[in-house]
């Protein structure tokens, strides 16, 4: 049984969880190295504070039972799940009235009500307490894979900028940078060019928008390399930069600075928010900073804690999450700055080396 598996089931003890269900997710993948072919036929890892065991189809068993010593329940395309499902509550001792159940958030609909649906009157939730919980606070190994992620992100990053030239489109960007990527012996996970007005949509789609003298340029890239991913946003200039830029440049780079100052363990995420978003609006552009000031980052891009005005985790050491205050003026330009950083004992280390200064071309 994997150590991680050990500590989520310790966890449901202390959060009184009696059963804890898992679908083909990154949840999977982080607790027992799964990663089965996800379609429409159930599969779940489920588990007591005790026992754990897969529900797994049979057409996938072969491939997957050399990651984990769990027992597999399978089942074929001619019986259906239900058999096997019944025998692995039995056999786990999943079988008293109003269990409290734990359930997969990102696990299909069908998945949940099918097992649900084989329970008597349980209580359900999700894995906030117990499973996310632990996934949140990443040890030294994750912290490496991470940090080997960001080193790349920057040398793209820097890469990136030196390409741009006057002429050339968004799109022939964002196709370098995922060349460059895949070069460096990473995949490519999301990709963000925004030219002048473009950079003023926090989730712009790389267009075929013309780079032009004296623009403004917004990329947010990402990588994934041994499973984990980075991310990043950076702002430059081609040629002079455009009225107010370089001030509105000071001000984020200002809310970037308070948030990493805020960051230490047993603070609320919600202060962090505070932090960045109190500097944006002290210069008069709250309305302008239009989303939270992070998210988590691990096996997935955005996964808990994350940073927002309400929220009332407190933040542990080994979380990590991105800081990335933004100030949009549409039909202009839009400025982000982002890092992930991981919450260290005596405060955040930041995992890019590269500064945030504007790129000038």
């Amino acid at each position: 049984m994997s150590s991680r598996l050990q500590r989520v089931q310790a966890r449901m003890a202390q959060t009184n969880t009696d059963l804890l269900v898992v679908g083909p997710s990154s949840h999977l993948v982080w607790l027992l190295g799964l990663s089965p072919h996800g379609d429409e036929r159930p599969v779940m890892l489920i588990a007591t504070r005790d026992k754990a065991a897969v529900l797994m189809p049979a057409l996938n068993a072969d491939s997957q039972r050399g990651l984990t010593d769990l027992p597999f329940y399978t089942w074929s395309d001619a019986e259906g799940p239900n058999v096997a499902l019944a025998n692995l509550l039995a056999d786990l001792g999943a079988t008293g009235e109003s269990l409290s159940v734990a359930l997969d958030e990102t696990m299909r609909a069908d998945f949940a009500l099918l097992l649900l649906g084989a329970l008597k009157s349980p209580r359900h939730g999700f894995l906030n307490d117990t499973l996310s919980f632990l996934r949140a606070q990443k040890d030294g190994a994750e912290f490496d894979l991470l940090k080997g992620a960001a080193r790349i992100d920057d040398a793209a990053m820097t890469a990136a900028f030196a390409f741009l030239k006057p002429g050339m489109t968004e799109l022939e960007v964002d196709a370098f940078i995922r060349d460059f990527f895949r070069q460096h012996g990473a995949r490519p996970e999301f990709t963000i060019v925004g030219f002048g007005e473009n950079g003023a949509f926090p989730h712009h789609h790389s267009s075929e928008r013309v780079l032009k003298a004296n623009d403004t340029v917004l990329i947010d890239i990402g990588c994934r390399t041994n499973g984990y991913p980075s991310d990043m946003t950076r702002v430059g200039t081609v040629g002079q930069a455009p009225e107010g830029f370089d001030d509105v440049h000071a001000v984020v780079e200002q809310a970037v600075q308070a948030a990493l100052a805020a960051v230490r363990p047993g603070v609320r995420a919600s202060e962090i928010d505070a932090a960045a978003r109190g500097v944006i609006s002290a210069a008069g552009y709250g309305p302008n900073f239009l989303h939270r000031t992070g998210h988590g980052l691990g096996i997935d891009v955005h996964e808990p804690p994350y940073i927002t005005a309400t929220s009332e985790t407190i933040l542990e050491e080994g979380h990590v999450f991105s800081i990335e205050p933004g100030i949009y003026l549409a039909g202009r330009f839009g400025v982000r700055l982002e890092d992930i950083v991981f919450v260290g004992e005596d405060g955040p280390v930041v995992l890019s080396d590269l500064s945030r200064a504007a790129f000038r071309r």
